[in-house]
């Protein structure tokens, strides 16, 4: 299934996408962390009412929020996962070509989340070096500790597109991710979580960013350089993942950064970013 939380008739509510229309799941869950949380009896459940659902507003006629429009923790995120990407930022930065030996994790503050088709602040007057990063994000599905990785994707509750936008000479400045990547409206996420029941393989998927356009990021996620089952076992280690936990999972190569002459963000700008099996999460960047 295709979940998403959208506003309706001045009404925020869950749903699921069923061809064109929307059809509402309020009467199942109130809210996308509570239908996570509710495991899959209320995952049933849901399934039931789009099958006999008599119809629902259009899609074009509902206004899309992120999934999880207010996360209950930081969003988990690796950097440098995908090997042609570390080695751009590497080389931007001026430091030797090496990958690295195990995942690196930093996060995003959840007020740093935003929406499909929302506009995205520029903030020149915080940062003059706006990126994009399109990723894929896994969805967590129930509670763990010490999780092997034979055993993660039975923790995924579903996946959904991520737009890690970075603030890059914050990044510099201030030696740390933290800050540079959780400025206010820096993750669109969306359109919707598509259920892991259709997603069989994760590492299977292409993934693509256009700006104003042009293809800029074009790659597959196997080239992820720890696969997502090593990411949440590793991440696990004494840390507790609870339904509702996102882990953004590392951007390919093509960032702004990484070009010659470095390109960043200007307003007016168009991000379109694209995983097969999920769908495309559209924002301009506004001043």
């Amino acid at each position: 299934m295709k979940l998403l939380t959208y506003r309706y008739e001045g009404v925020e509510r869950v749903g699921a996408l069923r061809g064109d229309e929307v059809i509402d799941l309020s009467l199942v869950a109130a809210s996308m962390l509570e239908l996570i949380e509710g495991g899959p009896e209320l995952l049933a459940e849901a399934r039931k009412v789009v099958e006999v659902a008599a119809g629902g507003p259009a899609l074009a006629a509902v206004e899309l929020r992120a999934p999880i429009p207010r996360p209950r923790k930081n969003i988990i995120c690796l950097g440098m996962n995908y090997a042609a990407h570390a080695i751009e930022s590497l080389r931007a930065k001026g430091l030797p070509e090496k990958l690295p030996q195990h995942p690196v994790f930093f996060s995003k503050m959840p007020t740093a989340v935003n929406h499909p088709n929302a506009p995205v602040p520029l903030m020149a007057d915080v940062s003059s070096q706006r990126d994009w990063e399109v990723e894929l994000a896994v969805i967590i599905g129930k509670r763990g500790r010490d999780i092997p990785a034979s055993e993660a994707y039975n923790y995924i509750f579903g996946y959904t597109i991520l737009n890690d936008v970075s603030a890059r000479d914050l990044q510099s400045r201030h030696h740390q991710f933290f800050y540079s990547k959780s400025l206010d409206g820096s993750a669109p996420m969306g359109p919707w979580i598509v259920t892991a029941d259709e997603i069989p393989d994760p590492h299977a998927l292409g993934i693509r960013l256009r700006l104003n356009g042009e293809l800029v990021q074009n790659s597959v996620t196997r080239d992820m350089i720890f696969d997502i089952p090593t990411c949440i076992a590793t991440f696990s280690h004494g840390i507790t993942l609870e339904p509702g936990d996102i882990i953004a999972t590392g951007t390919p190569a093509g960032v702004g950064m990484g070009m010659t002459p470095q390109r960043w963000l200007q307003a007016g700008d168009v991000m379109e970013a694209e995983i097969d099996g999920i769908g495309v999460l559209r924002n301009e960047v506004v001043a």
